[in-house]
C-alpha cells in the first residue's frame, strides 16, 4: 500500500508540474518578462516527458526563429546536399541511439529525419558544414520533436548557446577546456592537482561531453534533466556538470590513489557507479556546484587573454554566447522591437593590459613659479654694493 501511495503522489505530482508548464506557456512572452525565475525553478526540476516538445523551443528561441523563417526549412530539406557531407552524415546515422526504436532501420523515420536536419544545416551554414558531435544532439531533439522544429532548435544550440563549438576548429571547445581547468583549479584544487602529475589534459575527455551535451556520456533521463537546465541557463549548466563528474569520480584520496597514471584517471572519469548518476541523485549536486554566470565570464576573459600566447596553433575567437531563455528571449524581443531576426550577440572584448608607466618625477619648481619670482621681487635690498638693475617683465617703471 505504501508503494502504492508513493506511485499515487507521483503521478499527481506529474499532474501539478505538467498543470504549471501549460499555465506558463500559455502567456510565454509575459511569463519571461516577470517571472523567468519560477520557469528557472521549474526547468532544474525537470520538464514533464509530455511538454518537452513544448517547451524546448520556446526556451531556445527557436519557435521564434521558425515564425521569422517561413519554409526555411522546406527549400533546405528539399535541396540536394554536398556530396562531401552527404557521404560523412550517412556514415554516421547508424551509429546514433543504435538501439533506440526511432533509429534501428536505416530507411526508417528516425535516421532519415536525421540525414534531412543534418544535410539543412550544412546548407544553412555552408561555412561550418557538419560536426560528427551534431548527430547525438540531432537525434535527441528528433525524439522529443518534428525535422523543422528540431532543425531550429539545433541552429539556436550551434550558434547562440554553443558558437564556434560544431566549426571547422572548434576553437570554442578549446578555450573552454583551459575555463574548465582554471575552475578545477579554484574549486577542486586537490583534483586538478592529481590531473596534473598523471597529465591528463581536458581535451582528452571534455569534448566528448560537452559537444554532445552528455548525451553519449549518461543516463538518458539525466541527459534530460540536464538539457532543460542547458536550455534555461545556459553553458554554465555543462560546467557544472563537468566539475560535479569530476568530483565524483577523483573526489577522495582513495580514488586518486587508486589512479596512479592517464589510463586510470581516464576509466575513473568513465566508470562513475551508475546510482550515482541517477537524476534524482546527481542533478541536487549539479545545481548545487557555486558556479555563476559572472564567475563563468570573469574567468573566459582571463583565458581568452591567454589563451593565444600559449596556444601552438591559431589564435581562437569564438563570439559571446547568449547565457541561456532570458538572454534569449530578450535578444529576440530587441531584434522584432527593431525589425531584425536574428537575436544580436554581443562580443567578448578583451582589453590587452596596459604597458606599466615610469613613476612621473616631481618638477622643480621652486623659484620658478610667478609665485617664487614675485617673492624674490618683494625681499628687502641686500647691504653692500648694489647690484646693476636687470629690466625683468616684473619691472613696473616707464
Amino acid at each position: 500500500m505504501a508503494s502504492l501511495g508513493a506511485a499515487h503522489w507521483s503521478q499527481d505530482l506529474i499532474r501539478q508540474r505538467e498543470m504549471k508548464w501549460v499555465e506558463m506557456t500559455s502567456h510565454w512572452e509575459k511569463t519571461m518578462s516577470r517571472r523567468y525565475k519560477k520557469v528557472k525553478i521549474q526547468c532544474r526540476k525537470g520538464i514533464p516527458s509530455a511538454l518537452r516538445a513544448r517547451c524546448w523551443p520556446l526556451l531556445c528561441g527557436a519557435q521564434v526563429c521558425q515564425k521569422n523563417n517561413p519554409g526555411t526549412y522546406q527549400e533546405l530539406a528539399e535541396a540536394p546536399g554536398d556530396p562531401q557531407w552527404m557521404e560523412t552524415i550517412g556514415r554516421d546515422l547508424h551509429r546514433q541511439f543504435p538501439l533506440h526504436e526511432m533509429f534501428v532501420s536505416p530507411q526508417g523515420h528516425g535516421q532519415q529525419g536525421l540525414l534531412q536536419v543534418l544535410k539543412a544545416y550544412t546548407l544553412y551554414r555552408p561555412e561550418q558544414g557538419y560536426c560528427q558531435a551534431q548527430g547525438p544532439v540531432a537525434a535527441v531533439l528528433l525524439m522529443h520533436l518534428p525535422p523543422e522544429e528540431a532543425f531550429w532548435c539545433l541552429v539556436q544550440i550551434c550558434e547562440v548557446y554553443l558558437p564556434g563549438y560544431y566549426g571547422p576548429h572548434m576553437e570554442a571547445v578549446q578555450l573552454d577546456a583551459e575555463v574548465f581547468m582554471a575552475l578545477l583549479r579554484r574549486l577542486l584544487p586537490r583534483i586538478h592537482k592529481h590531473l596534473q602529475q598523471v597529465g591528463v589534459g581536458p581535451l582528452l575527455y571534455l569534448p566528448e561531453w560537452f559537444l554532445c551535451l552528455f548525451a553519449r556520456s549518461l543516463p538518458f533521463p539525466t541527459v534530460l534533466r540536464i538539457w532543460d537546465a542547458f536550455l534555461s541557463e545556459g553553458a554554465k549548466v555543462l560546467f557544472r556538470v563537468g566539475l560535479t563528474l569530476v568530483r565524483l569520480a577523483l573526489g577522495t584520496a582513495e580514488q586518486r590513489m587508486a589512479c596512479p597514471g592517464l589510463l586510470e584517471t581516464l576509466g575513473a572519469l568513465r566508470a562513475i557507479p551508475p546510482a550515482q548518476l541517477q537524476e534524482e541523485i546527481f542533478m541536487p549536486q549539479v545545481h548545487s556546484v557555486a558556479l555563476s554566470e559572472q564567475d563563468l565570464q570573469r574567468e573566459m576573459k582571463v583565458q581568452l587573454a591567454r589563451l593565444p600566447k600559449s596556444s601552438p596553433g591559431p589564435s581562437p575567437q569564438p563570439q559571446a554566447r547568449l547565457p541561456g531563455a532570458q538572454a534569449i528571449f530578450e535578444a529576440q524581443q530587441l531584434a522584432g522591437a527593431q525589425g531584425g531576426t536574428k537575436p544580436e550577440i554581443p562580443q567578448i572584448v578583451v582589453q590587452p593590459p596596459e604597458e606599466p608607466r615610469p613613476p612621473r618625477r616631481k618638477p622643480q619648481t621652486r623659484g620658478k613659479t610667478f609665485h617664487g619670482l614675485l617673492t624674490r621681487a618683494q625681499r628687502p635690498p641686500i647691504e653692500g654694493t648694489p647690484r646693476p638693475h636687470r629690466s625683468s617683465f616684473l619691472d613696473t617703471r616707464f
